[in-house]
C-alpha cells in the first residue's frame, strides 16, 4: 500500500522544497516509485513553483500527473500564509478536492511526499492549523531542519508539537544546503538533534540532506 509522509519544516526558508525534490529524487533512484505533491501553494498562479522545482531536482519536466494538477490541487495568487491568501482570492481551500489528488497519486505511485507551507503551526484556516490537518490524515512527518543558529530550538518545540499530538516522526531531514550555516554551530546542532532523537524518538531516521553537485 501507497505511503504519504508529510514534509514539514522548523521554519519558513529551511528547505523543505529541496528536501522534498532531494528524496524523490533518491528514492526513484533506488527504484521505490516516488512522487511530490504540494499541499497549497501561494504567490503562483497555474502553476506551483515548489513542484517545479521539484521537478528540477528530479530531473524531468513537468509529468502528466503535474498537468492534470494532481500534485498541486490548490493555487492561491497572494504569497501569504494559506489562511490569508485563501481570503485576498476571495475562496476557500477545498480539502477533498486535495485529499482526492493524494489518493489518486497513491494508486500511481508507491510514495507520495506531501509538502506543506511553512512550518506546523501554519494556519490554513482561520480555524484549522498545518498540525491539525496532520493529525486529521494520520500522516508521518518528515521535519526538515539545519544547522543555522537558532534551530535547535525551533527543532525541539516541533517536535514537541508532534509528540503532543501523537504524531508520529518519520525522519528528521537535515538540510546541509542551508547556506547561512556555520560549520561549527551546524556540527554540534546535528550532534545534539542527534542524541535528543535516540532519547525522545528512537524510532525516527536521521536524514541528511547534501548538495546534490556533492552527492
Amino acid at each position: 500500500m501507497a505511503k504519504v509522509y508529510f514534509i514539514s519544516g522548523i521554519d519558513t526558508g529551511i528547505g523543505k522544497t529541496y528536501t522534498t525534490g532531494y528524496l524523490a529524487r533518491q528514492w526513484n533512484e533506488q527504484g521505490i516509485s516516488t512522487i511530490t505533491q504540494k499541499l497549497v501553494q501561494t504567490g503562483n498562479i497555474e502553476i506551483s513553483e515548489d513542484i517545479e522545482i521539484h521537478r528540477q531536482i528530479m530531473g524531468t519536466d513537468l509529468l502528466e500527473v503535474d498537468l492534470e494538477k494532481l500534485t498541486m490541487p490548490e493555487i492561491f495568487s497572494y504569497p501569504a500564509s494559506p489562511h490569508l491568501a485563501t481570503e485576498i482570492d476571495g475562496r476557500e481551500i477545498d480539502f477533498s478536492k486535495i485529499n482526492q489528488a493524494t489518493e489518486q497519486l497513491k494508486e500511481k505511485y508507491q510514495v507520495v511526499l506531501l509538502e506543506g507551507a511553512g512550518g506546523l503551526m501554519v494556519p490554513l484556516t482561520r480555524n484549522l492549523l498545518t498540525l491539525d490537518y496532520i493529525e486529521q490524515q494520520k500522516f508521518p512527518v518528515i521535519l526538515v531542519s539545519s544547522g543555522r543558529l537558532g534551530s535547535i530550538n525551533h527543532t525541539l518545540l516541533s517536535l514537541e508539537a508532534l509528540k503532543h499530538r501523537c504524531i508520529e516522526l518519520y525522519a528528521l531531514a537535515y538540510n546541509l544546503n542551508d547556506e547561512s550555516q556555520d560549520e561549527i554551530i551546524s556540527k554540534d546542532t546535528a550532534m545534539y538533534l542527534k542524541n535528543y532523537l535516540s532519547c525522545h524518538f528512537p524510532q525516527a531516521q536521521w536524514i541528511d540532506i547534501p548538495c546534490l553537485s556533492d552527492h
